[in-house]
């Protein structure tokens, strides 16, 4: 899972980046309002570590611009400020936990834990088609066969992205935007290669399930049921 930090302090963001990172998610970080705006607004983080106090454009004004705009993300507030009002502003604007500096590493770990899981569907799996992806053991597994055959790192990625969105045109940027971020472009130019070791592991458990290239578009995944062939 992928989750941003909006944080103007470098040294905080850098410290809670490593030990997130240790915890296996994907991290990025904006250390001011603005940049923290924009990346916030492409909507494809599972959670914003989010300050209030912040230069050019503050906290609460990123959430209320994520909400206008329909962002999918889950919210922790980062803040000095403990008032009860300052708390309740930020619940009254949508976001879901707050946490006020100084705070322990830990709890903020356990905080973003809480609140990814609720993000989890049930048993951990995701199915489409034939197909299942289980989420916890990086496993693709046939419903039917019950063949299976691992699954990781980007090639993961890749599929939970498809199978969360089935039947819709992924294009590049989208893809490049949900799985690689802010990371180094060389990284993203391997898609394809990626797309057909997926396409490989598909065909090797026998999944009537596909990735088609959508011509000038992007990519999008189908099921051929067996019965309309």
């Amino acid at each position: 899972m992928r989750i941003l930090i909006v944080e103007d302090e470098v040294s905080l963001a850098e410290l809670v980046s490593k030990r997130l990172k240790a915890e296996k998610y994907l991290v990025d970080i904006s250390n001011d309002g603005e940049d923290g705006l924009y990346n916030a607004l492409l909507d494809i983080y599972d959670l914003v570590l989010l300050d209030i106090m912040l230069p050019h454009v503050d906290g609460i004004e990123i959430l209320r611009e994520m909400k206008k705009n329909h962002v999918h993300s889950k919210v922790i507030m980062l803040t000095a400020k403990s008032e009860l009002e300052d708390k309740l502003l930020g619940f009254s604007e949508g976001a879901n936990d707050y946490i006020a500096k100084p705070f322990h590493i830990d709890e903020l770990v356990a905080r973003v834990h809480a609140q990814l899981r609720l993000e989890k569907v049930e048993n951990d799996l995701l199915e489409f088609g034939d197909l299942q992806l289980d989420l916890k053991n990086s496993m693709l597994i046939h419903m039917k066969s019950h063949d299976s055959i691992p699954i990781i790192n980007k090639e993961f990625q890749l599929l939970e992205y498809f199978m969360n969105n089935p039947n819709q045109i992924l294009s590049r940027d989208m893809i490049y935007d949900k799985v690689w971020g802010m990371e180094n472009d060389s990284l993203s130019n391997n898609l394809e290669a990626y797309l057909s070791f997926i396409r490989k592991k598909l065909k090797a458990i026998d999944s009537n399930v596909s990735i088609k290239s959508v011509r000038n578009l992007g990519y999008r995944m189908e099921y051929q049921n067996e019965g309309t062939q």
